[in-house]
């Protein structure tokens, strides 16, 4: 470590308190519906006017103290203000979680998601429109579906992999027993419902999502000597998205179906600030944008979780800011330093320069190859309407 960078015992116990914290706000866990197959149910019955009333996990009685130890961090008091300018701005941003999960389902909610997570402002909303209306609506060869147990095999395969080359790389796989909650990563481990099922050419791709992206950059943070590059710095879920998406292409199946959800989703949650009904963003999705019914039905609920929650338009505008960073001739494998916003850039590329950070202790094959076989280098002039594959093997 560079003797310019002063980092203070003060500054590293701000830093893990900062990480415990994040750690058991999990708002997330919050915010996703307990009782989605009964509302499937229950709106299908109603020819998709009536949406049932989502129920969550019941929320912690300790917001109130756990907000108190948060704002009570000596965040003036860090010896180095690059390192304490990240920490102030990830405090901020577990404030605005505390009050996500508080006001769940009650007047405010829907701000506290745009102070959270951004707008869907009219320049991300025309990007949204353009690709729907341009990405072919192209229904792919049925392809052969694959179970919970043959897709949570293939993640533990890939993990395998990444423990191979370093042994600290210790996530695993668990099975979800929540009904129809699907694949999410959470920690760096990766949950798979008992009930999933998905394509068997989607399985590479949504790996490579999910271990590729999440977890690997989690497991970089974890390596790294500021702990909030673990849990992820302010504002690093669109970077993390993008990322993501970027992953899913590379593995050669980016349907166009894929990307017009992601473009859709950004349209649901500006209907959703704009307190739009399930039935017409339902609607919407289907009858105007040919998204299948169960797809359909996902977006909408993914919109209206918790009073009207944007995070999903996180997806597209991570893809735009990440195609930006790439035409600019930005580096891939600085990308896995840990989980961080392109906003702070700058501040990472210094600290990494002078010795502070370090590179990171994996980088997924695809992103970290020699430029003579770059396979992003296509990638770096294109456009977000183009950003999708032709039709595999099933």
């Amino acid at each position: 470590m560079s003797d310019d960078i002063e980092f203070t015992a003060t500054a590293r116990e701000t830093d893990r308190a900062l990480a415990r914290i994040d750690g058991r706000i999990d708002w997330l866990s919050y915010l996703t519906p307990t009782n989605l197959d009964a509302v499937a149910e229950g709106f299908r019955d109603s020819g998709y006017k009536v949406l049932p009333e989502l129920e969550y996990p019941p929320i912690p009685d300790d917001l109130g103290a756990l907000r108190s130890q948060l704002l009570d961090l000596p965040m003036r008091q860090l010896g180095n203000l690059d390192i304490e300018a990240l920490l102030i701005e990830k405090q901020r941003e577990l404030d605005r979680q505390i009050e996500l999960v508080r006001l769940r389902g009650r007047d405010g909610f829907t701000m506290a998601s745009i102070d959270l997570f951004g707008d869907v402002d009219a320049a991300l909303l025309a990007v949204a429109e353009k690709v729907l209306e341009e990405v072919p609506i192209r229904d792919r060869p049925t392809a052969q579906r694959v179970d919970a147990q043959a897709f949570m095999a293939a993640a533990r395969e890939a993990m395998d992999s990444y423990r191979a080359k370093d042994p600290r790389f210790d996530f695993e796989v668990v099975k979800e027993t929540t009904p129809g909650t699907h694949i999410f990563t959470a920690a760096g481990n990766l949950h798979v419902a008992f009930d999933y099922t998905c394509p068997r050419n989607r399985v590479e791709p949504l790996i490579r999502h999910e271990v590729g992206t999440h977890t690997v950059t989690r497991f970089n943070g974890r390596c790294q000597p500021l702990s909030v590059l673990e849990c992820g710095l302010a504002d690093y879920d669109a970077l993390q998205e993008g990322i993501a998406v970027l992953a899913e292409y590379l593995a050669g199946d980016m349907p166009p179906s894929r990307l017009r959800v992601l473009a859709a989703r950004a349209v649901a949650a500006r209907m959703a600030i704009d307190g739009r009904p399930a039935s017409e963003i339902f609607a919407k999705m289907r009858e105007e944008y040919h998204l299948r019914s169960e797809t359909a039905f996902d977006t909408t609920v993914r919109a209206l979780r918790g009073g009207g929650m944007t995070k999903d338009a996180l997806y597209l505008h991570g893809l735009v800011d990440l195609l930006a960073y790439l035409a600019g001739g930005g580096s891939t494998e600085f990308l896995f330093i840990g989980k961080f916003a392109l906003k702070q850039r700058a501040l990472l590329e210094r600290l990494l320069d002078d010795g502070f950070l370090q590179p990171p202790a994996i980088v997924p094959d695809e992103f970290a190859a020699p430029p003579a076989k770059d396979p992003i280098s296509p990638i770096r002039q294109m456009r977000v309407e183009q950003f999708y594959t032709e039709s595999t093997a099933a």
